[in-house]
């Protein structure tokens, strides 16, 4: 196995080309999380970051995108970001991890949505998670025929909910690809609002991941394109959400709404209504990533798993780096999969998030 290293800057067209197909050949890499488009986003806004390219006979046949900082640690390309995470590889192809890591110049690569297949990986696994998906149908006649197919149980609440937006606001409508930018700042607005409200890390607040949103925002390719959904009442968003799409597979990833519209629960019409219409628009899968949520619960039809761990090769710093990140791990672990403990500490995080809030608000206002 040869094994070359390069920038993904501006990455060849042949060497995406390649990558492409190695996509198409496997389902496990149908995700366009795996894509070179999503990596190569990436590299716009971050430093350090690489790609792998394994060759047989001189033909380009696995595709390793990756994060690399000075001490040679590595983490997954947009690890905290992405969904989904692997070696891209044509079937049949396998590596040697350790091999991999030393070509790399990493001591440890850190992943925590490895797909399911990467057995070269296996040994460095330290758990598996379940990663919700809903499996899409076609029906082009009605969405209230999708839905009274797909969730009869939850037909009647919806489209009461739906009626009543339409008479309480304005008529209900939902744009699927929305390609007005500042409905895109509006969706980034709303979920750095509910990140402080909830106590969660503020994704928002770094510059690079808002340049990275309004980047991938513009990407129309096939294996992967930028898709950006509206709930509106009337002139006014409800609820939206930003997420990529490949021709198989579309990945549910940042969904908020105005607050004050809660009561209609926008977030379950909102991810009803991509579902239908991706279907529609012949997607197979919707993958609603990692996560206990209890409308993943409703929505789901069945799992995959995703793996975490730290792939090493011996060096002090492998050993340094798995000290410190395992324990931290092991510790959101057990709480995210305990619901008597997952609950107190999501109000803790709540009642930090509003005390924080308040206190900006009260900054603010002896401010002016």
């Amino acid at each position: 196995m040869d094994i070359s290293i390069h920038g993904l800057d501006g990455l060849s067209a042949s060497l995406q080309g390649a990558w492409h197909r190695a996509m198409d050949e496997s389902p496990h890499f149908g995700n366009p999380f795996l894509a070179p488009e999503f990596a190569m986003g990436v590299a716009r806004h971050r430093g350090g970051a690489w790609v792998a390219v394994l060759r047989e006979q001189g033909e380009p046949v696995g595709f390793f995108p990756y994060e690399r900082n000075s001490l040679g640690v590595g983490r997954a390309i947009g690890l905290g970001l992405s969904d989904c995470q692997a070696l891209v590889h044509r079937p049949g192809v396998t590596w040697d991890t350790r091999e991999l890591l030393r070509a790399c110049h990493l001591s440890v690569f850190e992943f925590d949505h490895l797909v399911e297949g990467q057995t070269p990986f296996a040994e460095y696994v330290t758990g598996t998670f379940a990663s919700p998906v809903l499996d899409l149908k076609a029906d082009a006649e009605s969405y209230a025929k999708w839905l009274r197919g797909a969730y009869p149980g939850l037909v009647k609440t919806t489209l009461k909910k739906e009626r009543r937006l339409s008479r309480d606001i304005g008529e209900m409508r939902f744009v699927h690809d929305e390609r007005d930018p500042g409905m895109l700042r509006t969706l980034m607005r709303w979920k750095s609002a509910q990140y402080r409200r909830t106590g969660r890390m503020d994704r928002f607040a770094k510059q690079w991941i808002v340049d990275l949103v309004d980047d991938l925002f513009q990407i129309r390719e096939k294996h992967f394109t930028g898709v950006l959904s509206v709930v509106y009442a009337g002139d006014r968003p409800v609820a939206a959400h930003f997420g990529p799409t490949s021709p198989t597979v579309f990945a549910a990833w940042f969904t908020a709404y105005d607050p004050e519209f809660g009561y209609y629960s926008p977030g379950l019409l909102m991810h009803l209504r991509m579902a239908e219409a991706a279907g529609r628009a012949d997607v197979r899968i919707m993958d609603m990533g990692r996560g206990d949520k209890e409308y993943k619960d409703w929505l789901k039809t069945r799992e995959l798993r995703v793996a975490e761990g730290f792939a090493t090769r011996p060096h002090p710093v492998a050993t340094a780096h798995r000290l410190w990140r395992r324990p931290v791990r092991g510790l959101r672990n057990t709480v995210l999969a305990h619901p008597r403990l997952r609950e107190p500490a999501d109000r803790l995080l709540k009642t930090a998030g509003t005390l924080r809030t308040s206190r900006r608000g009260g900054d603010q206002g002896n401010g002016g």
